[in-house]
């Protein structure tokens, strides 16, 4: 259907009383005032365009990743009625969609998480939290597991089809978790002293994953200014568990270029 359009007389007046108003208010005090020139828009610039272009990433780092917990039911899609170490001890004989690496807890932790049953008070495995990261209406499971080294293993899980499926998986020694609206942001230390990094993990349909969606170094707020622990090599964690109070996420290439330019 073709719009409507006023007769041109109409038009016509409309726009004098328009063009009055306007003339008026800015003569008037607390009227419109100009900003200044606009910065002039900059199109991209390709840099080396001859170069060819990858055909492999460098890293993997265990982004995408997914892996179906077996024995695990819930109950008409409420992951609230799962106990968190059931999770965890079913976790550890999950198989991923694909081995990174990044997914293997150290022996000393799987330890741990086994023998929560009869050693509640050594167990790593850390109130859940629920969040729908999703955005099906349905709560996600977010379970924190202590490492050594202050490091922190930090997964999520999604009700799919009365199952559940492990949708990230990632570790780090880290300053904080955070949930904000539909992302999980973990704040890691930097080796420049008074920055930070940032990653927020948002979920992704076409990979039916959480992605590191946007990886930042930031300056450290002026409250949690002080020395940071230094970061530790990524790959498989090793060694005897210690009590952490951390959280993180692996991203090898950190360690590679560190440039407080921020968005990376």
């Amino acid at each position: 259907m073709r719009p409507h359009r006023a007769p041109a007389a109409t038009r016509t007046a409309v726009l004098a009383v328009a063009a009055l108003v306007l003339l008026s208010g800015c003569g008037a005090a607390g009227g419109l005032k100009s900003a200044g020139d606009a910065p002039s828009a900059v199109e991209p610039k390709s840099l080396w365009p001859d170069l060819p272009p990858a055909s492999a990433a460098p890293y993997d780092y265990g982004e995408g990743e997914t892996a179906r917990i077996p024995g695990i039911r819930v109950t008409g899609g409420d992951v609230r009625r799962l106990d968190p170490v059931a999770v965890a001890q079913a976790g550890l004989k999950a198989k991923t969609n694909r081995d990174s690496g990044l997914d293997e807890l150290p022996d000393g932790t799987v330890r741990r998480i086994e023998a929560c049953r009869t050693a509640p008070d050594d167990c790593p495995v850390l109130p859940p939290y629920y969040r729908d990261l999703t955005g099906d209406g349905r709560d996600e499971l977010v379970l924190g597991i202590r490492m050594p080294d202050r490091q922190l293993a930090v997964r999520v899980y999604m009700p799919d089809g009365g199952g559940l499926t492990r949708i990230m998986s990632t570790y780090d020694a880290v300053i904080s978790v955070e949930l904000a609206g539909r992302d999980l942001i973990m704040r890691a230390p930097s080796v420049i002293p008074g920055y930070e990094y940032r990653t927020a993990w948002s979920w992704d349909d076409r990979q039916r994953a959480m992605l590191p969606t946007r990886d930042e170094i930031l300056r450290t707020p002026e409250h949690r200014k002080g020395p940071w622990p230094k970061r530790t090599p990524t790959g498989p964690a090793t060694g005897t568990p210690t009590p952490s109070a951390g959280t993180s996420t692996a991203s090898p290439s950190r360690t590679a270029s560190e440039s407080p330019a921020g968005t990376r």
